[in-house]
């Protein structure tokens, strides 16, 4: 059998090409800590880390909505907290009003108070949040509560508000409809500050206010509690995203990332043959029986 000299040549060379072709991809890998730098290197793997990059994207949007939905309902729980306080002087008040000791003058500087909580209330009741949105005006409405042209007040929105996403296919409603936790609250002030100063006994329209005071501190605290419900919900929402989001790297990293140690090793190897095929091939080459074998 004859062997040609291109033969001799050609097949130690290509390994050699080979060899040194897999030692650089191994150097390229160690150095850019990824295993590929171009789909076409691995499709599958590329499609794979396009998904997961899609929902890290929509999990990060998540997170944020998360974030100003805990940030809302913390507002919303300060300012109806703020609302509990006013409510609860008012109750002092009409107590006091109904036993029936004070004086005409002093009915009068109570009507006055109730007016000031009266107001305080309508600036707690239109409490906007960081979008400028009313937290109490339902899901539409530019303020929650107007006043009337004869000084009454009434709530101004429609509506639950619209819910936050926070999840595929979830979402969180970060206020709450002020019809839902003030009721007839303003009626009830208007009626309790009007008869105070009327003048003359009180003690009907004191038992009215403190009926309706406790009816309305109830409905108060049903909201922050519905409040602090849906903010617990926030956090265990938050976690799961952060341990899908976990889970998810780790499937991104074994599909994308270098293994540094096994990938040094295989580097290793590779250049201990290549040394190998070149040490050999350049022995051959020498061979003084090489000039006769064509």
């Amino acid at each position: 059998m004859r062997i040609s000299t291109s033969q001799v040549f050609s097949r130690p060379t290509t390994l050699m090409s080979q060899l040194s072709s897999q030692a650089d991809s191994l150097q390229t890998q160690i150095g850019s800590t990824v295993k590929f730098t171009s789909p076409s290197a691995n499709p599958a793997a590329y499609v794979q880390l396009q998904g997961i990059a899609r929902a890290n994207a929509d999990d990060t949007a998540y997170a944020a909505n998360i974030q100003m939905a805990q940030g809302l309902l913390g507002q919303a729980d300060a300012t109806l907290e703020s609302v509990e306080s006013q409510l609860q002087r008012v109750q002092e008040l009409a107590t006091q009003a109904a036993n029936g000791t004070y004086s005409d003058s002093d009915r009068a500087a109570m009507a006055k108070e109730i007016d000031a909580i009266r107001d305080t209330l309508f600036s707690l009741a239109n409490t906007v949040d960081v979008r400028g949105q009313p937290i109490f005006g339902g899901a539409t409405g530019e303020v929650a509560y107007a006043r009337n042209a004869d000084g009454s007040v009434s709530f101004a929105g429609t509506g639950e508000p619209a819910a936050i996403p926070t999840g595929v296919g979830t979402g969180v409603q970060a206020g709450i409809s002020g019809e839902r936790v003030f009721g007839d609250m303003f009626a009830m002030l208007d009626s309790f500050g009007a008869a105070l100063a009327a003048g003359g006994d009180v003690s009907a329209a004191a038992g009215t206010a403190l009926d309706g005071m406790k009816t309305t501190l109830q409905t108060v605290a049903l909201g922050r509690a519905s409040v602090g419900a849906r903010s617990a919900r926030l956090d265990i929402d938050m976690e799961s995203l952060t341990k899908v989001g976990d889970a998810r790297e780790l499937s991104r990293s074994s599909l994308e990332d270098t293994d540094i140690a096994s990938t040094v090793t295989e580097l290793q190897k590779t250049l201990t043959v290549l040394q190998a095929t070149q040490a050999s091939f350049t022995k051959l080459s020498s061979l003084s029986l090489f000039d006769y074998l064509n």
